[in-house]
């Protein structure tokens, strides 16, 4: 008998690259079985669709409350144990909330919902249920990012005193010079993206990577954010001021009409005593920067990275990590949790994160609405 994970999947059908992204991480390690879903509102191209991919039909579901309502009736050792939600923003929620209050574990697309008190509500579910929760800022997987994040905790770095984070990217450059384009896009619906755009979608991950890596909360921000457009109600630029604490402080910088840039984010981070660099559009280097010393560069696989960036290197030194190994990792954490096995919180994005991410979303667009002013986090 396997003893995969039985896992099931809702959205991320037909050419969806985030679907591809999940399908990948999750048989990077082999602890996983895709064993149902709903890949999409139609049930016949959720069915051809699983055909294409080479799973059984027998448990493609109609829609979630008949995904739930039939894998309850299974022994519970035959049932999907775990489900990924790769739907647009709106439904992630009610989505997660159904399942856990189910007693299913859930691994979320970012988003983890659409407001700060729907994040405190699953988090208050999850509690009580005691579900394993992951929610998937992927960036977090790189061996570079976990070695960062040891090398400041070792002190290495010593006391931090300076954050700095840059999101760029040029994608919706061509739809909102467009009236017609960037007023049908669900990116820029508050009713299906929520009340931020870049924030929300690129601006939430460079916040959660500078709390993960330091180790420190953010406790207040003043955010000036850009629509562009009048008649466009969501930020795509935007510039954050951090305050961690009364000497610590940082900036962060996200836009999606950055022209001509892909997926540049870089991290650096400086302290008393050296400051660490990373980007993600080289993801194999960390830079390790210090007062009168050569620049040195740590590369994954090696023997002096740490047992948690070692863990998340699968091939040997020279072969590049990319970010379908980064998602494996998340995949690979919350393996070890469901099984009940150790591991490492740091392995993969939990509830809180998602908690986290929602207030500083809407702190920072109330701080942009409000004069641009601080507010506490």
């Amino acid at each position: 008998m396997s003893n995969k994970i039985k896992w099931g999947v809702l959205g991320g059908g037909g050419d969806s690259l985030i679907g591809v992204l999940h399908r990948v991480a999750a048989n990077m390690f082999d602890a996983y079985q895709l064993t149902g879903g709903v890949f999409n509102p139609d049930k016949e191209v959720s069915l051809k669709f699983a055909e294409e991919i080479g799973i059984p039909t027998n448990r493609i579901y109609e829609n979630l409350d008949e995904m739930i309502s039939e894998e309850m009736k299974l022994p519970e050792s035959d049932r999907i144990q775990v489900v990924s939600i790769l739907t647009p923003n709106f439904l992630h929620y009610s989505m997660a909330t159904q399942l856990m209050e189910a007693g299913f574990s859930v691994i979320c697309e970012k988003p983890m919902t659409m407001t700060y008190a729907e994040s405190l509500a699953l988090a208050k579910l999850q509690d009580t249920n005691k579900n394993h929760f992951a929610l998937t800022h992927t960036y977090t997987g790189y061996p570079m990012v976990r070695q960062m994040k040891k090398m400041i905790a070792e002190g290495v770095i010593g006391d931090v005193q300076k954050v700095d984070a840059q999101y760029y990217q040029g994608w919706i450059n061509p739809i909102i010079h467009d009236k017609e384009l960037r007023s049908s896009t669900w990116r820029l619906d508050p009713s299906k993206s929520g009340i931020s755009c870049c924030m929300g979608d690129i601006g939430v991950h460079a916040y959660q990577m500078l709390e993960y890596v330091t180790g420190m909360d953010v406790n207040s921000i003043l955010a000036d954010l850009n629509h562009l457009y009048d008649d466009n109600e969501m930020d795509i630029d935007g510039t954050v001021l951090l305050r961690f604490d009364k000497h610590i402080k940082g900036v962060l910088r996200a836009s999606q009409i950055a022209t001509g840039e892909e997926n540049n984010f870089t991290v650096a981070i400086y302290g008393k005593k050296a400051g660490l660099k990373w980007n993600q559009e080289n993801p194999n280097y960390l830079y390790l920067l210090e007062d009168g010393k050569p620049l040195q560069v740590f590369k994954p696989g090696h023997a002096y990275n740490s047992d948690l960036s070692l863990d998340g290197t699968k091939l040997p030194p020279g072969h590049p990590e990319g970010i379908f190994d980064a998602m494996g990792n998340i995949y690979k954490g919350m393996a070890k949790a469901i099984r009940g096995q150790d591991y490492d919180p740091a392995e993969f994005p939990s509830i809180r994160d998602g908690v986290r991410g929602m207030h500083f979303i809407e702190v920072a667009v109330a701080s942009h609405e409000d004069g641009n002013i601080w507010k506490a986090l």
